[in-house]
């Protein structure tokens, strides 16, 4: 599944990598630009961040936390 994101010139995709299931860092987070170059984030059109599967949880964790108080912070100011 791939996330769009920035109006769609930012195509998030994460992935576990099953042809390098014998190295640690197997989970993908690939980042692929479809823009201008003077609007590109990344030097490359793609990015690969390899992440071990703690790193992985641990960002998932991160990224639920802060969904989370966003919620309840745009809830609160709109009650």
């Amino acid at each position: 599944m791939i996330l769009h994101l920035l109006d769609d010139s930012l195509q998030v995709q994460v992935f576990y990598e099953e042809p390098d299931c014998d190295f640690e860092d197997n989970v993908c987070i690939s980042l692929v630009e479809d823009c201008p170059e003077e609007e590109k984030i990344f030097i490359h059109d793609e990015t690969n961040i390899f992440l071990t599967v703690d790193q992985a949880e641990k960002l998932a964790e991160l990224l639920l936390t802060a969904a989370k108080n966003s919620r309840f912070a745009r809830e609160e100011k709109c009650q």
